[in-house]
Order: C-alpha cells, then structure tokens, then sequence
C-alpha cells in the first residue's frame, strides 16, 4: 500500500511538473512593438564536425534538424592532403529567400592539428562566411569585422616556406589488444610504417605492415587448445596526373597470409584512369574508370586443391567507382570485375554500395551492402579442414559467394530547432557501463 502511495504521489509531481512547463510555454509574447530580430535559420551537413561546439561557438543562428526548414545548407567534406592533414571543403547553399546565394570555402587542417584546433578552424570558417547571409537579410549593422595582420619578415612571411622533407610524410603506428577470462583469452597485435608524398602532378604512397593474433581456450575436459594467424604486407602506388580527368599509375605488393594459405603472394599492375568529371569537384562528385592488367607471384604454405605450391599469373580488373556528395545525400558505389587471362573462369565480381537519402522532412533512408561472386580462390588448400579451423576463421573457407547489408530508416518530428547543447549526466567513459 504504501509502494502504492508513493507512486501515485510521484505521478501526481510528474503531471504537475509537465502542466506547469506547458503553461510556461504556452505564455504570450510580451506587448512589444518593435520589431524582432532575424535570426538566420542554419542546417549544419557535417558528419566529421564537432557540432555541440559550433553551436556553442556560433550563436547567433537558430540550427533546425532539417534542411527543408533552413535558410542556408551548410553541406562540409573533406579529404586528405599530401602531408596527411585534411582540407575541408565548406558549401553555403542558399535556400527559400537566398537561393540564389552560395559560397564555397576551404580550411585546411594540418598533420599536426589538434581536434581542438580543427573545430576552432571550422568555427571560424563558417562564422566569416554566415555574415553576407545576414547582410542579403538587412542585418548587416550587428555585426563588426576585425582584421590582423601578418608580422615577421621571414621566407613564410613573403609566401615561400622551404621544406627539407620535400613534401614526404612518414608515419609509424602500432597497438594492440587483449581481452578474456577464466576459460578464454585473446591477443591481437597490429604495426604499420607509412610514407606519402603528394603534390600537384605525383602521388606516391608506400607502406609495410604486419597482424598476429592468438588465442587460447580451455575446454570442457580442461585441455587446452590454442590459435594463431599473421599476415604481413608491402603495398606502393604510384601515380601520375595526366590532366584534369585522366591520370595513370602502377600499384605493387608483397603479402603473405596464414588466412589465405599464402607464403607469399606478388603482384604488379599499372593502371589507367578516368574521371567523367574534373578532380577538382572530387569532394562533391567523382565518377571514375580504371583499368589494370597484373602479373602474379604465388607460393603456398600448403598443396592447393589445383595441385599447386606455386604458380605464375595474369590477370586484369575494371573498377567503376562513384561518389556523390549532395545536399539531398550521399552515395559511394563501386563495380570491379577480375578474370585471370588465362583462363576466365577464374574471376570474381565485387559490388559496393553505401547510401544515405534525405527523403523529406525528417525522414531518411541509409544503407550499407556488399556482395561478391567469387570464382578464382586458388589459394583453397587440398584436403577437408579441421572444426577449429573452420570454427575459429582461421583459414579462407571455399565459397562461390560473400555478401553484407544493412539498412536503415528514421523519422524525426517536432520542434524545428536544434541550438541547445546540454552535456550534463553525458559522462566521459565513452558509453562503457561496468557491472559490479
């Protein structure tokens, strides 16, 4: 009974609190004739964008959950520069009474930027840029400019910067991973070693890296069996700028995978491609075709069910890729087709797609699918495979094909508005609950 009491009585609380909320919102606007303020309607399109602190940065706008509400699309991409920062591409879609305004700016991000730094280099980006929206809206007169000048009378400061890495950038990375308990244990370990140098004609990239993984069980009898697996590789690519939509390349390697049963496996293969629009709006849209003719180098760990330790091959692919990054969405597609050209029953046919669709006001449509036809895994090793092998992944079973999906809806409704930011009970364990 009394369980019972003091629920209704916090049912009560809980009703009078919402009433009292609701009648507060409820309130008319003050007997005010002047005029209000317009407040600049912003929809923010940026996936990679720390947006809590736009919002808290930039203030004087009213942020609404959809574009079909704003005023002004701020739709932002990004891509790696040669010297492995970013540069991000900001697009200002005008929309309703200034659609017939847009701008689109840059901020490039150094290797050496801070997230801090990133987000404040955005927020300024965008906060220069908001203001001509509010000049074509008759606020220009809230706003001042400040200006600071550049100092020094070093070579940066004239507008040349030697640089004794001629561009190259090198990066070493390395982690790990372990987890388990009383009857089972994992370890992973992964290294990797870059080095890129990027300018307007070249591209180069080279890298070498290299996974182990281990893992331990105790069985239902109390023995033990343990796992294993590593791989390691040296991939380069190499390409050279041909005009604004061809370019032309080689792509190299050096792999060996206990996985795919393979010692070692080499392969190289120039390529030609192009581009059905300019490199220059590849934030916004790219469309490409590439062709590569190989040669390859296998040597097994095991006998093949094709009776081979080692074979010599060639082969060549055709890659159609697309990317389209637009106020309505988002599509990043790919179709690549592989025979051996000795014998063209040993192929595969590998189709990518991910989708992300504004459909209408608040409601959306996203996915994320793949699948593969497989013909040409010559790396099988003869004779059946253990349970272990087959239950633990630990080596590429025979399949005709692969596939992956994922789809996705949402609707959002209510109020238009999205300015707060409130992180409180947000907490900083990266959302890991831990039970005692």
């Amino acid at each position: 009974m009394r369980t019972r009491c003091v629920a209704f009585l916090y049912l009560l609380a809980t009703l009078g609190a919402l009433a009292f909320s609701f009648a507060g919102a409820q309130q008319p606007p003050p007997n005010d004739s002047a005029p209000q303020p317009i407040r600049l309607r912003v929809f923010l399109d940026c996936g990679m964008c720390d947006v809590d602190f736009i919002h808290t940065e930039i203030n004087f706008v009213d942020y609404v959950r959809d574009r079909q509400y704003a005023q002004v699309h701020i739709l932002v991409t990004g891509q790696q520069t040669g010297g492995g920062g970013t540069e991000y591409t900001l697009h200002f879609i005008g929309l309703h009474e200034l659609a017939n305004l847009a701008d689109t700016l840059t901020y490039v991000a150094p290797p050496s930027a801070s997230q801090d730094d990133v987000r404040h280099g955005l927020a300024r980006t965008i906060r220069l840029s908001l203001v001509r929206y509010y000049a074509h809206l008759g606020q220009a007169g809230r706003f001042d400019v400040t200006y600071t000048a550049p100092t020094g009378t070093g070579e940066g400061a004239k507008g040349t910067t030697r640089d004794p890495w001629n561009l190259w950038v090198f990066t070493i990375s390395a982690s790990g991973y372990g987890s388990g308990e009383q009857s089972y244990n994992q370890v992973s370990l992964n290294g990797s070693v870059g080095a890129n140098r990027t300018t307007e004609m070249w591209k180069t990239v080279l890298s070498v890296n290299g996974d182990y993984s281990q893992n331990r069980f105790i069985l239902s009898d109390n023995s033990k069996f343990n796992s294993y697996s590593h791989g390691y590789g040296f991939n380069d690519l190499i390409v050279k700028s041909l005009g604004k939509q061809w370019s032309a390349g080689e792509r190299a390697s050096w792999t060996a995978s206990t996985f795919l049963n393979q010692q070692h496996a080499i392969r190289f293969a120039p390529a030609v491609e192009y581009n059905f629009f300019p490199y220059s709006q590849s934030t916004r849209r790219i469309l490409t075709l590439q062709y590569s003719p190989g040669i390859n180098f296998f040597r097994y760990q095991d006998t093949t069910i094709f009776d081979k330790i080692s074979e010599v091959r060639g082969d060549q692919t055709l890659t159609v890729s697309l990317g389209l990054k637009q106020p309505w969405g988002s599509v990043s597609s790919s179709l690549e087709g592989a025979a051996y050209i000795d014998d063209f029953t040993k192929r595969h046919l590998i189709f990518f797609n991910s989708l992300d669709l504004h459909l209408f006001k608040g409601f959306s449509f996203s996915s994320f699918a793949g699948v593969s036809f497989l013909r040409d895994q010559l790396y099988l090793p003869r004779g059946d495979l253990s349970d272990q092998d087959r239950l633990l992944r630990l080596r590429q079973l025979e399949t005709s094909y692969t596939y992956f999906v994922n789809l996705g809806l949402s609707y959002s409704f209510g109020s238009i508005f999205n300015n707060i930011v409130n992180p409180r009970f947000g907490g900083s364990s990266g959302g890991i609950i831990i039970i005692n």
